[in-house]
């Protein structure tokens, strides 16, 4: 049997795999990479490869890239295996390259999944790096200060790739239904809305969206008008009722506003509810986890302190492990948001600062509270009479912060909810020490 190149497409191939990309072009995504005048778009362009590592989630483009890459260089490019190579494997294509590089031709090796190379292995890169012998791209879904030795990631550039967009998995959806390496012979019958559902449920994987897309096609209706993809056959290939959520449109914003409001009202079933609607239906953990962030000092605040810790907390992991997993740390976050006290405080607090804020953007800062750098400044009594509160012996002193048209403003107005009481007990305190030690 002849073994296929690198480029060869075989008719039976995947979608996904018919349609990869030939050219930065064809890529979609990765505009802060590969738009114009972009540094890595100028050095692919240009052909002044370095070695330099791909980090980004599954289906962003990183293969993708290192075939376009490929395609456009004048070095040898060789494709090798992180799971299916040794370090005798390694020495052997390291020595090729050497031998290259005697006769002045450079060597590019490509590396997926880099991450699953073991030390040892990492280092038999090491030598043929530092002396030009190769250029080496290596491409990780995981983070490579941890999983890329330090001496090997010292000598690489490393290239963040983003998860695509709604719109840009769109735009490769419509190009497949078009181009002839795709569904372009067929006329394919499929709304709109239904190539954004399955862009969202795809979250971020160009193979998934266009993996999804096939089976649909596949799997429609067949007749004289062509092929016509249901919303019926749309739910059965993919086992998701709530697939057509597109996260751009109403129900998009219904669902936030009802996982919002329900943890408002201290209903945790209710909010666990939606939250499950939200995640089984596509939609970007990471989304829901700055959401629900936000809840967390808006209507939570002082009364419960730790709110704002555990849904950050619920973020980080969710940024680390990704779905599926993350499911229990957003679980975690939201009964806890929906069974602690409730406070808006600090939301009252601010928009009640910022109506000033805004009537008066050119309220100068009082003269005490400037910072005084130089000597000019001093002498302009920048700073002059600044009472270091740490110095007093109750560490208050009565120097005024407000501008005079706002002095007596009061903008935080806390409640009696939870831990709250304890910060309306300290605030009288201060303000019944102030009164009493007011300036006559």
């Amino acid at each position: 049997m002849e073994q296929q190149t690198f480029f060869e497409q075989d008719a039976a191939a995947p979608l996904a795999a018919r349609l990869r990309p030939r050219t930065l072009d064809e890529i979609v995504g990765q505009r802060h990479l590969l738009g114009e005048g972009k540094v890595l778009r100028r050095l692919i362009e240009d052909d002044h490869i370095s070695s330099m590592i791909f980090w980004g989630p599954p289906g962003g483009g990183k293969t993708t890239l290192a075939r376009v890459i490929a395609r456009r260089t004048k070095a040898a490019f060789i494709d090798f295996s992180a799971v299916t190579s040794g370090i005798r494997e390694i020495r052997a294509v390291m020595e090729k390259a050497e031998g290259n590089r005697r006769f002045g031709e450079r060597t590019i090796v490509f590396v997926d999944e880099i991450h699953r190379f073991n030390k040892a292995q990492q280092d038999a890169f090491l030598p043929f790096v530092e002396k030009g012998s190769i250029i080496l791209i290596g491409a990780t879904t995981e983070n490579p200060s941890f999983e890329v030795n330090g001496a090997l990631l010292s000598r690489c550039k490393v290239f963040v790739l983003q998860s695509l967009k709604v719109e840009d998995l769109v735009s490769l959806l419509q190009r497949a239904l078009t181009d002839a390496r795709g569904f372009g012979g067929t006329r394919v019958n499929i709304a709109p809305e239904m190539l954004t559902a399955i862009a969202a449920f795809a979250n971020g994987d160009a193979r998934s969206a266009l993996s999804t897309l096939e089976m649909v096609v596949l799997n429609a209706e067949v007749d004289e008008n062509g092929v016509t993809v249901t919303r019926e056959t749309l739910e059965q290939c993919t086992s998701k009722k709530s697939l057509l959520y597109d996260k751009q449109g109403e129900e998009h914003y219904n669902l936030i506003s009802a996982l919002h409001k329900s943890m408002r009202n201290s209903d945790p079933d209710a909010a666990v509810y939606w939250l499950a609607r939200m995640l089984e239906a596509g939609e970007d953990p990471l989304y829901i986890a700055r959401r629900v962030t936000r809840f967390a000092s808006e209507d939570v605040g002082l009364a419960d302190p730790r709110a704002l810790e555990i849904a950050v907390a619920a973020y980080q992991a969710c940024h680390f492990i990704g779905m599926p997993e993350c499911t229990v740390h957003l679980t975690e976050a939201v009964v806890y948001l929906a069974l602690a006290p409730k406070s808006n405080a600090l939301y009252e607090a601010y928009g009640r600062a910022r109506e000033d804020a805004l009537s008066q953007l050119a309220e100068p800062v009082p003269l005490v509270i400037r910072n005084a750098p130089t000597k000019l400044m001093r002498e302009l009594d920048y700073g002059k009479g600044y009472q270091y509160a740490h110095d007093a012996e109750e560490k208050l002193t009565n120097m005024q912060c407000l501008p005079d048209s706002l002095l007596g403003r009061e903008y935080y107005r806390p409640t009696e909810q939870g831990v709250e009481g304890k910060f309306k007990a300290r605030l009288q305190q201060i303000k019944d020490w102030k009164a009493k030690h007011a300036e006559k």
